[in-house]
C-alpha cells in the first residue's frame, strides 16, 4: 500500500504540472490523455503493489512517451520539459544549480569589487573590461567544478530510502572500517611523499566527509538536513573566499598566490595576523548573518528529492564530471590569461580559487621541464665565463664546478658584522630617492656617512628569498625557496666564510624561527639561531604581535649576543631580520608622531629603531670595529602593470663603519645576491667560494646585473634589458622604465641575453638538485691573498655637496660606474677596507671607492 500510495501522489503532481503547462483548449484532452494511460488504471483500480518492471519510474516514462506520440509534442515543449526535469536522475542532480548559480553571481560581484579597487591602473577600455570579465567567466566554470564535487559526491553517494549503516554494530564496524582506510593512507602518504601527520590535515577532512553519508537518507529528513547544512557551508565558504580575496587585494593586488599557500602552512601567524589587522569578530558575524540570508531566500532549491534512482545509474554524473576536471586540468592552465600588457587585467581575468590551486602545483617546478633550457655544458660555460673576474680563478676544469678561489689584495680584516635585513623597506620611502613624507630622517642622514648603493635589486617579493640572497647568494629558484626546501642542509653559506676565520655566526630573528623554515634552516648552515624564544623573562619588551617583538627589543637581543661574543674575545657575524614593518603594523607609542597601527607611523618606527641600535652600539667597546650592513629583504609591494615591475625591486644598502668605509655613492647595478661576496671583498677576504653574485667592485661598470623574481617568473636585468623566464618555456623581454615598472617589448629578442637568463637560472637549479651548492671540506682551504703593490699617487677625489640631488633608481646602470677601468684592463681596481690600525685619512686610495663618472657622487 505504501508504494501505491507513493505512486498516486507522483501522478497527482504530474498531472497537476501538465494542466498548468497546457492552454485552456487541451486541458480536458490533456485529462482524458492521464485517464486512459494503463499506468493510472492500474494505480487506481488494482490493490496489490505493482511489479518491479511498472515501478513509479516506468510509469514516469510511459507517461511522457505516451503524450509526445499521442498529440505529437516536441521534446522541447514546456509539458515535455516539465516531464523531463522530472527524471530521477535531473531530480537528485538539481541542486548542482543552486551551487552554479549561487556561485557565478558571487564571483561576477568579486570581479566588479577587485575592478572598481583597482582604480585607474585598468583603464577605461571596454575591450580590457570585456577580456577581464569573459576570460574571468571562464576560469569561473572551470574552478566550479573543482569546488562542486563534494555536492557531487553528496548527491551521489547518499542512498535514495534507507541506510545501509544503521545501529551500533554496523555504526561501530564502519568507523573501525575508516579509521583503518585513513590510516592506510596516512602511511602511504608518508612513505611516497614524506608528508608528515602535520601537514596531512586535509586528508583528514576528506574522511571526515565521507564518514556519515551511508547513515543518511535522501529522501527522508537525515538527507533533506544533511543536504541544506552541506549547502549552507558551501554557500559560506564561498563568501568567506570572496572577502579574503579582497583583503589579499587589498595588500598585494593579485588574486590569490603562492603567498597565500605559504601562508596556509603558517595559520598561527596568519590568522593572528589578520586577527590583529582587521575586525575578524565582526567580519565573520556579518558573513555568517549574509549566509543565512541568502540560503533561506534559495532553500527551495535545495529540496531532496528523488523518484528511485540507483548508485549506478546516478554514477553517470560524477564520470562525466571527472572527464570534464581531468580535461580542464590537462588542457588548461593559469598562465593562459595573461595575454594583455596591463597585469592588472590580467589579474582580474584569474579566479582566486584557481589560482591558488595552480600555485599549490606550482610549488616544486623543475626548470628544464617546465623552463626553455640549454644545453647543459653550453648553460655551464657561460655562467663560468660570465663569473670570472681578475681576483678569482677556477680551481678546477670541470666544468660543472663554479669553485673559485677569490684573492683579495692584502691581510684580512677580520672586523665585527652586523647585516640587517629589514621588513618591507622599500627605497620608495627614503628622501634620497624622492620621498617627501619624511619618515626615514636617520636613514636619509646615513647615506652620506655609508657606502650607499643607488641601483640595488632584490631577488623577490618574499622575505625567504632575501634570506636565501643574503645568505647563499644564489638566484631565486623557481617555486619555493631555498629556505622552505627540502635537502637544504649544509650548504655554501656566507657564515661557513665567517666561520672558517673563528667568527661565530648567528641569525636573530624577533618572532619564532619555525616560521617559513627559517630557524633549521639557517641552524643547519653555519648560523647559530636565535629567536623570540630566547628572550630572557626579566628583559621587557615594548610591543609584540604575532610576527614577533619590536624593533628596539629585537636588537637589544641582538646587543646581548653582540656583548656576549665580544666578551669570549671572538669576532662576530650577526644576520638581524626585523618584523616591525609588517602588517598590522603595531609598534611601541611615543615613538614616532603616527600613531599605531599605521604602515607610515611602521617605517618611521624602522628608522627610530636603527638609530637607537647605532647610538646603543656606539658606547660598546667593539663599535670601532664592527661593520653596519642595512638592507632590505623586499620591497611593501609587489604590484604593477606588469609581471615584473621592476620599481617594486628596488631596495636601499648602508655599510657603515665609520673608522674603516670612506662615504661614497655607487650607482652600479647590482642584485641582493652580490651583497655578501661585495661585503667579503670590502673585508680583503681570500676565500673560495661558489656564490653566484659577485663583489661589484671587481667588474665592469656596465657589467652589473639583478635577479628579480617570483615563484615561477625568473627575471634577469642588464644594462637596460629585463629578460623573463616564464612556465610553459615562455619567455619575455622587456625595456623596463625603472621608476614607474612600466615596460615596452624588445623586438627582436636579445638572444645572449636570454641564454644568459637560461644560463643562470638552469645552472642554480641543476647545481642544487645535484648537490653542487653544499659545502665541502676543501672549501676551508686557506687562500693566499694577492701580492700588494705600492698604489700610484692619486689625486682626492672631489667631495659632492650635500645638497647635490642623489642618483636615483631608474638610473641607467652604464652611467653610474663605480671605478673607471683601465686603459689595459676592463676590470675595475680592487676595492678594500683601510689597514685595521691605520688612521682614515691615510688610507690608500686604492682603498676606496672612486666617485662614478656620472650619477655617483662622493
Amino acid at each position: 500500500m505504501e508504494s501505491q500510495r507513493l505512486q498516486l501522489r507522483r501522478f497527482g503532481h504530474l498531472s497537476h504540472r501538465l494542466l498548468a503547462h497546457a492552454g485552456k483548449p487541451a486541458r480536458k484532452r490533456t485529462q482524458t490523455a492521464l485517464r486512459r494511460l494503463p499506468a493510472f488504471d492500474h494505480l487506481r483500480f488494482r490493490r496489490k503493489p505493482a511489479p518491479l518492471r511498472t515501478s513509479a519510474r516506468h510509469y514516469v516514462y510511459k507517461t511522457r512517451w505516451y503524450l509526445i506520440r499521442s498529440y505529437r509534442l516536441p521534446e522541447s515543449s514546456s509539458v515535455s520539459r516539465t516531464l523531463f526535469i522530472s527524471s530521477p536522475l535531473r531530480q537528485r542532480f538539481r541542486p548542482l544549480w543552486w551551487l552554479g548559480i549561487t556561485y557565478l553571481i558571487l564571483s561576477f560581484i568579486t570581479h566588479v569589487a577587485l575592478l572598481v579597487m583597482s582604480g585607474r591602473n585598468v583603464p577605461l577600455n571596454p575591450l580590457d573590461w570585456l577580456y577581464a570579465f569573459g576570460v574571468g567567466l571562464g576560469y569561473d566554470l572551470v574552478t566550479f567544478l573543482y569546488l562542486a564535487w563534494p555536492l557531487v559526491l553528496y548527491l551521489w553517494l547518499v542512498p535514495t530510502r534507507r541506510a545501509p549503516v544503521t545501529g551500533g554494530a554496523r555504526w561501530l564496524a564502519w568507523l573501525i572500517g575508516m579509521a583503518a582506510l585513513y590510516g592506510a593512507c596516512l602511511l602511504a602518504v608518508f612513505l611516497l611523499w614524506h608528508v608528515h601527520l602535520k601537514e596531512s590535515w586535509p586528508l583528514l577532512a576528506v574522511f571526515l566527509f565521507f564518514l556519515p553519508l551511508p547513515a543518511l537518507s535522501y529522501t527522508r529528513g537525515s538527507g533533506q538536513w544533511g543536504l541544506y547544512l552541506l549547502g549552507l557551508a558551501l554557500l559560506y565558504g564561498l563568501l568567506f573566499v570572496a572577502a579574503s580575496e579582497l583583503v589579499f587585494w587589498n595588500e598585494f593586488s593579485v588574486r590569490f598566490n603562492f603567498i597565500a599557500v605559504d601562508y596556509l602552512v603558517y595559520t598561527t601567524e596568519v590568522i593572528g595576523n589578520i586577527r590583529e589587522s582587521y575586525p575578524v569578530g565582526t567580519w565573520l558575524a556579518l558573513l555568517v548573518v549574509l549566509a543565512l540570508v541568502m540560503f533561506i531566500a534559495s532553500r527551495r532549491k535545495l529540496r531532496a528529492r528523488d523518484d528511485g534512482s540507483t548508485l549506478w545509474q546516478r554514477a553517470r554524473v560524477p564520470l562525466v564530471w571527472l572527464v570534464l576536471t581531468v580535461a580542464t586540468v590537462a588542457g588548461i592552465n593559469g598562465e593562459m590569461k595573461d595575454r594583455t600588457a596591463n597585469n592588472y587585467v590580467n589579474e582580474l581575468s584569474g579566479n582566486g580559487i584557481y589560482q591558488f590551486f595552480a600555485a599549490f602545483r606550482s610549488s616544486h617546478l623543475d626548470f628544464k621541464k617546465f623552463y626553455r633550457s640549454l644545453p647543459d655544458a653550453e648553460a655551464f660555460a657561460l655562467v663560468r665565463k660570465d663569473l670570472a673576474a681578475p681576483n678569482a680563478t677556477f680551481i678546477s676544469n670541470d666544468p660543472r664546478d663554479l669553485t673559485r678561489e677569490i684573492r683579495a689584495a692584502g691581510p684580512e680584516k677580520h672586523l665585527n658584522v652586523v647585516l640587517i635585513s629589514v621588513e618591507s623597506l622599500s627605497g620608495d620611502y627614503l628622501a634620497t630617492f624622492g620621498n617627501q613624507q619624511g619618515i626615514t630622517p636617520f636613514l636619509d642622514s646615513l647615506v652620506g656617512k655609508s657606502l650607499f648603493f643607488d641601483n640595488l635589486y632584490a631577488n623577490g617579493t618574499r622575505t625567504v628569498r632575501g634570506l636565501e640572497a643574503l645568505s647563499l647568494s644564489v638566484p631565486p629558484t623557481p617555486g619555493d625557496s631555498l629556505v622552505r626546501a627540502k635537502d637544504n642542509e649544509n650548504l655554501f653559506s656566507l657564515a661557513s666564510v665567517f666561520n672558517d676565520r673563528g667568527y661565530v655566526s648567528e641569525f636573530v630573528y624577533g618572532g619564532y624561527g619555525y616560521f617559513d623554515n627559517m630557524n633549521y634552516f639557517f641552524g643547519h648552515n653555519g648560523y647559530i639561531d636565535v629567536d623570540r624564544s630566547a628572550i630572557p623573562k626579566d628583559m621587557p619588551i615594548h610591543s609584540q604581535n604575532v610576527w614577533g617583538v619590536s624593533d628596539e627589543d629585537l636588537y637589544t637581543l641582538a646587543l646581548r649576543q653582540m656583548d656576549q661574543i665580544a666578551g669570549e674575545h671572538k669576532p662576530f657575524f650577526l644576520h638581524i631580520m626585523t618584523t616591525s614593518n609588517h602588517r598590522p603594523y603595531t609598534y611601541p607609542a611615543g615613538r614616532v608622531k603616527w600613531p599605531a597601527p599605521s604602515r607610515l607611523g611602521a617605517v618611521a618606527y624602522t628608522d627610530w629603531a636603527i638609530k637607537d641600535l647605532i647610538e646603543r652600539a656606539r658606547t660598546k667597546p667593539y663599535f670601532a670595529n664592527t661593520v653596519f650592513v642595512i638592507t632590505a629583504d623586499h620591497c611593501a609591494s609587489s604590484a604593477g602593470k606588469t609581471s615584473i615591475p621592476i620599481n617594486r625591486y628596488h631596495i636601499p644598502l648602508w655599510i657603515y663603519a665609520p673608522k674603516w668605509v670612506t662615504p661614497r655613492r655607487v650607482g652600479t647595478l647590482m642584485g641582493q645576491l652580490d651583497i655578501p661576496p661585495t661585503l667579503l671583498g670590502l673585508l680583503d677576504f681570500s676565500y673560495r667560494s661558489r656564490f653566484f653574485g659577485q663583489d661589484v667592485f671587481q667588474r665592469p661598470a656596465d657589467a652589473g646585473h639583478a635577479f628579480p623574481g617570483t615563484y615561477e617568473k625568473l627575471g634577469y636585468v642588464h644594462g637596460d634589458t629585463l629578460t623573463i623566464l616564464e612556465p610553459r618555456q615562455r619567455i619575455e623581454q622587456l625595456k623596463p622604465d625603472f621608476a614607474t615598472g612600466d615596460a615596452t617589448p624588445v623586438s627582436p629578442v636579445n638572444q645572449s641575453l636570454l641564454d644568459t637568463t637560461i644560463a643562470y637560472y638552469q645552472v642554480a637549479s641543476d647545481l642544487y638538485q645535484h648537490g653542487g651548492l653544499a659545502r665541502r671540506a676543501a672549501d676551508s682551504t686557506k687562500v693566499a691573498p694577492l701580492p700588494t703593490a705600492t698604489p700610484a699617487p692619486a689625486a682626492p677625489a672631489p667631495e659632492t655637496p650635500a645638497t647635490q640631488p642623489a642618483p636615483v633608481g631608474n638610473a641607467a646602470p652604464a652611467a653610474s660606474a663605480t671605478v673607471p677601468a683601465t686603459a689595459t684592463s676592463t676590470a675595475v681596481k680592487p676595492v678594500s677596507m683601510v689597514a685595521l690600525h691605520a688612521a682614515p685619512s691615510m688610507a690608500p686610495a686604492a682603498s676606496t671607492v672612486a666617485p662614478a663618472a656620472a650619477g655617483s657622487a662622493g
